[in-house]
């Protein structure tokens, strides 16, 4: 890699970590898992049910790294193991703390942020990484060596998992990898406000040429084996929202909603993107589990012309109504350090989402 450089690391340098053993598996990671900008991460073989999620390094300043680790603090919250090979059931509402098949030994001046894949926000699966010693999710600091773990928690439909599933992904980084301010201002000249904090997109509630706006997550399902492409009906577990010409909908505490982008949105070859909340003060729903999104989506180079992003919404305390075409977040794009040697939905690649419109998990016929 370039050292004097910064930016996300892109396929062809993942596969140097692998072969170098910076990025270390129990089984040899496959060309699959890598992805143009990150590297999709395998359920091991062990799960725990827990009683309470929990950080290892929360409230342990000056402790010994030994007491930050999961191994150390996990009897204090696990309930019971489960053997992963021949395939568990999460249940919805559960807590799980889950081993991954990949390990990291990382070089001093890369770091590590992980999301859930699209396939588990759309099934609203909570997924979150978590690292021995870390105060925070999803994160591991620069030049992080230790054990992976995933915390899971369905919130709207019990799973069928098996070890070797792939539920999130990490992306790492060298330094700073934001754009400048000329950057990000040529990525998306008509922008509101400061281009570096990303484009802004809104929810599409008058879909051109649909009668459904959205979907809403069914209570009471069925179980979802997570390895079944298509083999259920959308309809046994979703219920489709009319459009109505008013352009809105009211979102009920507690549901879960599958909802879309009113833009066309697109990540250029050279940059990496990821979903955030347009505001902090928009407190009443959840917009996104899944935010990464990779070189190439939407883009001609990749056989794309644009795509929806699909917005994984669930309500909080009080009935919210959305509005056709309100503000729902923002696509924040990051430099690579090098153009990836796959993009996003060009061949060989298995892209599910790429030209994507309102579109729901790959579970769904």
């Amino acid at each position: 890699m370039n050292g004097d450089r910064t930016g996300v690391l892109p396929s062809q340098h993942l596969r140097r970590l692998i072969s170098e053993g910076a990025i270390r598996a129990e089984r040899p990671v496959s060309e699959a898992q890598i992805q143009p900008a990150s590297l999709d991460l395998r359920l091991g073989r062990r799960a725990w049910r827990l009683r309470a999620s929990f950080l290892p390094g929360a409230g342990l300043a000056g402790a010994s790294a030994a007491a930050a680790t999961v191994a150390a603090r996990l009897p204090d919250f696990a309930m019971h193991e489960m053997d992963l090979t021949e395939g568990a059931v999460f249940e919805r509402g559960c807590v799980y703390l889950c081993e991954l098949a990949e390990s990291l030994a990382l070089p001093p001046d890369v770091s590590a942020a992980a999301n859930a894949k699209s396939t588990s926000g759309r099934l609203d699966l909570f997924v979150r990484l978590i690292a021995d010693g870390a105060a925070e999710f999803d994160r591991t600091p620069e030049g992080y060596a230790g054990p992976l773990f995933a915390e899971i928690s369905p919130r709207s439909f019990s799973v069928l998992a098996r070890s070797g599933a792939r539920l999130n992904q990490i992306r790492l980084r060298r330094g700073d990898s934001r754009l400048t301010e000329a950057e990000a201002q040529a990525l998306d000249p008509e922008g509101r406000g400061d281009a570096r904090q990303g484009r802004a997109f809104s929810v599409d509630l008058r879909p051109a040429g649909s009668d459904v706006a959205g979907w809403r997550a069914r209570r009471h399902t069925g179980l979802i084996d997570l390895e079944k492409t298509g083999g259920y009906a959308a309809r046994d577990f979703w219920e489709p929202l009319p459009a109505e010409s008013a352009g809105r909908l009211i979102l009920d505490p507690g549901a879960f909603y599958i909802l879309a982008s009113r833009e066309n949105l697109r990540t250029p070859p050279d940059c990496a993107a990821e979903m955030t909340p347009f505001s902090a003060g928009v407190g009443e729903f959840r917009v996104h589990y899944a935010g990464f999104f990779d070189p190439g989506f939407g883009c001609a180079e990749a056989g794309g012309e644009g795509a929806r992003a699909v917005l994984e919404v669930r309500c909080h305390e009080i009935p919210f109504v959305l509005e056709h075409g309100q503000d729902m977040g923002r696509l924040v794009y990051e430099r690579m350090l090098a153009r990836p040697d796959k993009l996003y939905g060009a061949g060989g690649v298995g892209s599910h989402y790429q030209g994507q419109g309102l579109k729901l998990a790959k579970q769904f016929a």
